[in-house]
């Protein structure tokens, strides 16, 4: 990779990372969460952001080794990241153990590699990329499961989605659903925002609907679902509760999905 290439991507992971980065919380939960949680996001990240490279990566690729070992940089460029502005911000704790040090930078390593992930796609300036490929359905998820991971990941771990889940009814539960379907199709269909998806006169509005909002949606609700699974935040919850926080995160995490179509 050339070295503006990673320029990019250092300059992409601050900008998607520096909300978490200064969020009480995440530092928290760094300490707090069990080591087999951290290592799960890792791991579970490390294949979506693969096939996240094989439709944006730091440059074009035609072999999964390529793809393998830009997710790598990628990871090594949010672990250098993360580690160099929390210790100028004295985040990472002074005296700290290895392994609350290790902890608040795994944490942070994920937003901080998904952004150097997508910092050739907002930063490159060559157009007309050869490497680029033709939209595809499944590409379309993966752009918007990156989308919802990142937006999830800024409010999981506040305290406020808590709060909002338990304040909510079971009404208001269902009503945020079709609300977040509105969204999430008046962002990528209905709203003349560049980068839309327009539709063919021949195509039905309920055809792209189903085919993309609702299989968005779906998808932003599992990312949330993991998301909140291993940062602990469903821990003790009866399956209602659960059901609730998830949907009350699925909202951002539809926007984030919708907002990545438009962006990427």
């Amino acid at each position: 990779m050339m070295p503006m290439g990673l320029l990019r991507g250092v300059g992409a992971a601050l900008i998607f990372a520096l909300p978490m980065l200064m969020t009480m919380e995440m530092w928290e939960l760094g300490v707090t969460l069990d080591r087999w949680r951290l290592v799960g996001l890792l791991a579970v990240s490390f294949p979506l952001f693969l096939l996240l490279s094989r439709e944006i990566g730091f440059e074009p690729t035609r072999e999964w080794h390529e793809d393998v070992r830009d997710v790598t940089i990628a990871y090594g460029i949010g672990i250098v990241t993360s580690a160099a502005i929390m210790s100028v911000l004295a985040i990472l704790g002074v005296p700290g153990t290895p392994s609350e040090i290790a902890g608040r930078i795994a944490i942070q390593t994920v937003p901080a590699a998904l952004g150097a992930m997508l910092g050739r796609a907002q930063f490159s300036d060559e157009e007309g990329d050869p490497g680029q490929k033709e939209e595809t359905f499944g590409g379309e998820l993966i752009i918007m499961a990156a989308g919802a991971l990142f937006l999830s990941f800024n409010v999981a771990p506040t305290e406020e989605m808590q709060l909002i889940s338990f304040r909510m009814g079971a009404w208001h539960a269902l009503a945020l659903i079709p609300l977040s379907l509105a969204i999430m199709h008046a962002f990528v269909f209905a709203a003349s925002f560049a980068g839309g998806s327009e539709l063919s006169p021949d195509t039905p509005w309920w055809s792209a609907f189903l085919r993309f909002t609702v299989s968005g949606y779906v998808t932003a609700l599992a990312i949330s679902v993991v998301v909140l699974f291993l940062l602990g935040q469903l821990d003790g919850m009866s399956i209602e509760r659960a059901l609730r926080v998830t949907v009350v995160l699925g909202f951002p995490a539809a926007i984030g999905a919708a907002a990545a179509r438009l962006i990427l």
